[in-house]
């Protein structure tokens, strides 16, 4: 497993966020979200697309009546492309916009690792592109 974990937050401080991570795979790489902000994590399922979005918006998902917008990290990270697989998911996130309002997003991810409890000097800050590409 890479070392990598990104962390959300300003990029050009050392890192400050430490706690529980879970951990999930792209390709050979590693990345880490904060737990409190995942709501859950669902097996692939059928996605709906919807025209005239961005190429990383791979569409919606009904999820018990809540119609959640799905993006596919590959694609907006500009990684190569993976056949999905038994272990390719979807992490539900609860995000906060900034007007501090909740709303639900699923990311697409090839595999989910574990959950760590991750101190700060473990966590290397994001990659300015990384960020610029998420926005």
């Amino acid at each position: 497993m890479s070392s990598q974990i990104s962390q959300s937050g300003d990029t050009d401080s050392s890192p400050s966020i430490a706690g529980k991570f879970l951990t999930f795979l792209l390709g050979s790489e590693s990345y880490g979200i904060e737990v409190p902000s995942i709501r859950e994590i669902i097996r692939m399922q059928q996605i709906t697309p919807v025209p005239k979005m961005p190429e990383h918006v791979r569409g919606v998902i009904n999820l018990r009546g809540k119609v959640i917008p799905v993006i596919d990290l590959r694609i907006k990270l500009d990684l190569p492309s993976a056949e999905a697989t038994d272990k390719t998911c979807v992490i539900v996130l609860d995000i906060k916009s900034e007007s501090n309002e909740s709303a639900l997003l699923g990311i697409v991810v090839d595999a989910v690792e574990e959950v760590l409890n991750i101190e700060s000097d473990q966590i290397e800050p994001s990659p300015t592109h990384l960020w610029r590409k998420l926005r």
